[in-house]
């Protein structure tokens, strides 16, 4: 049974009913059919066919975001793959819930789920999306966290800068809906296919920049864009 690190020291940390804590308590290895259909979700959506496309990021990018953000208490890691991100927040004392479509071997992985398949919020309470998405499908997930977040919850994104780029992004996103604060690292954060950090740092590391894209749910002024 993987480890359960939903703390009960808040009372207002209660799910909406029985059958959410039933999700959070199943082993990822279990029936998933009673989940999708609790969530109404889709196992066949086009984001299971990149399951494999996986980058694992630095857990540094956590150590230099938590020097200027103080994310809620409870954390979603939407898109987990070997809990690197979540494992270092967990180190900071915080609460996560971890998913992802698949399983890459990560024990603390609470559920397989389809994160753009979710219908619904899956909590009454208030917590904050973060991840590194699938950079192919970087805007779905960015739509869907505010879409389940609470109002004034966060949504925190570990974005190469390119993603600044483009008419159709500016477009479909970033003009009504841009992110509160762009955390640009001023040194390279490795982000390693197949978590292969050893040998991405004997190949001579990674001349890709990446940045923190942090909306606020419900603001709607302009970004700051600082340096960490």
């Amino acid at each position: 049974m993987i480890r359960k690190n939903l703390r009960q020291r808040r009372g207002d940390m209660l799910l909406e009913n029985d059958k959410e804590m039933d999700m959070i308590n199943q082993d990822w290895t279990g029936n998933l059919n009673s989940v999708w259909k609790t969530i109404g979700a889709s196992n066949h959506s086009k984001y299971s066919r990149e399951a494999d496309d996986y980058y694992a990021t630095d857990p540094i990018a956590i150590d230099k975001l938590l020097k200027v953000e103080r994310p809620n208490q409870f954390v979603w890691e939407c898109a987990c793959g070997g809990g690197h991100l979540s494992e270092r927040l967990y180190s900071y004392g915080y609460d996560f819930f971890n998913t992802d479509i698949k399983n890459r071997g990560y024990i603390n992985q609470h559920m397989i789920l389809d994160f753009l398949a979710i219908k619904e919020p899956l909590f009454t309470f208030e917590y904050d999306i973060l991840t590194n998405p699938p950079y192919k499908f970087a805007t779905e997930f960015i739509f869907k966290a505010l879409d389940l977040l609470h109002e004034g919850c966060k949504c925190f994104m570990f974005l190469k800068i390119t993603f600044l780029e483009g008419k159709r992004r500016y477009t479909e996103l970033f003009r009504n809906a841009p992110p509160r604060y762009i955390y640009v690292f001023s040194e390279r954060v490795l982000c390693a296919k197949n978590a292969e950090f050893e040998r991405m740092r004997a190949g001579g590391g990674s001349a890709v920049a990446y940045a923190w894209f942090v909306w606020q749910k419900g603001y709607a002024g302009a970004t700051e864009v600082r340096w960490i």
